[in-house]
């Protein structure tokens, strides 16, 4: 098979996995950005020996225990308390007082923490809260939820327990005082720990939470391709209040969806949900009493008349029982209607339910006595590409307050509309553009990511480092004065290294030039001295009998024949007697040795031999 066919198997084959993945375990990574998320799947295929995608669903689908060993892989947990300090600051000098202000007092400030990952960027979003609305109040006005679809990260965030070493980040007084000692670890505090829900969920394929005021997504949407980034937002802007903040990370942006959300501040990548929506529910009140002047009555109906029928709006008038009582020249054209269907019921007319189901409207803007508009319905056309229209549908209120009526006028928005997509149009493939560039941006903030975990000591000590920095050019001379004394000591311990070198190379030359054969026994009695003289002698080298245990060597001397003589000097610590023993040397010559033992002075103690020889008689 040659290389092109290879890698449109090898592309086949993944996301071929991919989808087992998400019918069997429910996590889909579909929606990944192939070129990270392949890199993560190899270096487990890799960790596991296996070369294909194939083989490793194989080998997935008889160790179900794998799954959660390469769910870690993929999803890369790296968080902390407050992360990117400047952005929180932002958050929470601005972003956090205007929605305490506008919020009533009554009323829940909901707050999503997306992809919350171990807890800390929930539980940071509780602290900055509590600090503007002090504990109490925030235990009861604020609900923050945290959701992940790393089951294994939130037991985690649940818990609420981090080491020091997670918390070294907070704010001076922040630590004691949301956060409660429990041996070498910490305890978010219990009453706002309440306040906070964490859940799985999956921002590609659950529903979203809804009525939220503020939703933090930060580094999370930079691992999905543009496609599903753009599923994700549109959750999102279906979860936000009107008015509601989004939050994302430093890597990612909202470069098409300039219609739907206004940037608040680009640097920190926060963005506020437009408004919109329904036009003020003022509504148009008409005189509709008789009275005298008959004659200017009836020409000012026939300029009202007039004046509706060239406008180039489509206006309906519905009676309050559903018959149409007005339909002008803009709607005939438009809809195809006659002055024939002026007396008909409304419900009749095809215009009631297309393109937009219209009476259901009608009902609501009677009940809640307003207007309602609806924008952006599309029209479709025979062999055209449609129209749209922003709708608008306000009931008839006369002086006294009687409804006796609505009006309904379909604007027409077609021009306008097609510049918002011809636009919208520039905008994605600006953000295509943009995503090429993005890409490489991501794949180093993936890579930074993955590196993360392990140098968060080098970064909290470097940051350190820099905080400390005028200190450290205060204690500098110090430092140097130190070094300087650090430099005499490594000279005198080189020095003191070579005299004991020259001491051992001394020793090593006394032991050589005794002629007799000397050996020293440690305390247990094992060989920690072999001279050459006793290699002359018995015919072992020094290296062959080093840590034996002397009474189990087999020389030509009978060995136990001194162990009364070597045992009592090792104990006592006195000289023995010399002792002769009958020996064969290396040479196979019968002699006679004579052997003396002396106590070896020092630290565990130990027995010195002499071994000396004399032909036998």
């Amino acid at each position: 098979m040659n290389e092109p066919d290879g890698e449109v198997e090898d592309v086949r084959d993944l996301e071929a996995l991919l989808t087992f993945i998400r019918d069997s375990r429910g996590f889909d990574f579909t929606g990944y950005k192939r070129a990270s998320l392949a890199r993560r799947i190899r270096r487990r295929m890799q960790t596991m020996k296996i070369e294909g995608y194939a083989e490793y669903r194989d080998f997935l689908e008889i160790n179900s225990e794998e799954f959660l060993k390469l769910f870690n892989t993929i999803l890369i947990n790296v968080t902390s308390f407050f992360r990117d300090i400047e952005a929180w600051n932002h958050l929470q000098t601005i972003v956090v007082p205007e929605l305490i202000e506008r919020v009533s007092p009554a009323d829940e400030i909901r707050i999503w923490s997306a992809g919350c990952s171990s807890g800390e960027e929930a539980y940071s979003l509780a602290i900055i809260f509590a600090e503007h609305l002090g504990i109490e109040a925030c235990a009861t006005r604020i609900k923050i939820y945290g959701t992940d679809v790393d089951d294994e990260a939130l037991r985690e965030a649940r818990a609420g327990v981090y080491p020091m070493k997670a918390l070294e980040r907070l704010p001076e007084g922040i630590k004691e005082k949301y956060f409660e000692p429990s041996g070498e670890l910490f305890v978010f505090r219990r009453d706002l720990r309440r306040r906070v829900i964490f859940g799985r969920h999956d921002i590609t394929r659950d529903a979203s939470i809804s009525r939220v005021d503020l939703l933090t997504c930060r580094n999370t949407l930079m691992y999905f391709n543009v496609e599903a980034q753009t599923k994700i937002i549109e959750r999102f802007h279906f979860a936000l209040n009107e008015g509601g903040y989004l939050f994302l990370g430093k890597a990612e942006m909202l470069l098409s969806e300039g219609d739907r959300f206004d940037v608040t501040n680009m640097r920190n990548r926060v963005f506020k949900l437009r408004s919109g929506g329904v036009i003020p529910p003022k509504a148009p009140r008409f005189d509709v009493r008789a009275g005298a002047g008959m004659r200017d009555a009836n020409r000012r109906r026939l300029v009202s008349e007039l004046a509706l029928a060239s406008s180039p709006d489509s206006v309906l008038g519905i009676e309050r029982d559903g018959t149409v009582t007005l339909i002008n020249g803009s709607a005939r054209l438009q809809f195809g209607l006659s002055s024939h269907d002026v007396g008909r019921p409304f419900h009749d007319l095809e215009i009631s339910y297309r393109p937009i189901e219209l009476r259901s409207v009608i009902d609501q803007a009677h009940s809640e006595r307003r207007s309602i508009r609806i924008n952006s319905v599309r029209r479709q056309k025979p062999n055209d590409e449609g129209q749209y229209f922003d709708i608008v549908v306000r009931p008839l209120l006369t002086i006294d307050g009687d409804d006796i009526g609505a009006a309904i006028t379909f604007i027409d928005t077609t021009e306008a509309t097609r510049l918002q997509h011809e636009v919208k149009r520039v905008q994605e493939d600006l953000a295509t553009a943009y995503a090429e560039v993005q890409s490489t941006n991501a794949e180093l903030e993936t890579v930074n990511e993955e590196l993360q975990s392990s140098i968060e000591e080098l970064e909290t000590t470097n940051e350190e480092l820099q905080s400390t920095n005028e200190e450290l050019e205060t204690t500098n001379e110090e430092l140097q004065s130190g070094n300087e004394e650090l430099e005499t000591m490594n000279e005198e311990m080189r020095i003191r290294g070579a005299e004991l070198d020259e001491t051992r190379m001394f020793l090593e030359g006394v032991l050589s030039s005794v002629e007799a054969g000397v050996v020293v026994l440690d305390g247990d009695l094992q060989v920690r001295g072999w001279n050459r003289g006793a290699e002359e002698l018995w015919g072992l080298r020094a290296d062959e009998v080093y840590g034996e245990d002397f009474f189990s060597l087999d020389f030509g001397l009978l060995t136990e024949d001194l162990r009364p003589s070597v045992e009592t000097c090792n104990e006592t610590g006195h000289r023995s007697g010399r002792v002769e023993i009958d020996a064969i040397d290396r040479k196979g010559r019968a002699v006679v040795s004579s052997v003396s033992c002396s106590p070896l002075r020092g630290q565990g103690g130990g027995v010195v031999l002499l071994m000396e020889k004399r032909p036998r008689n």
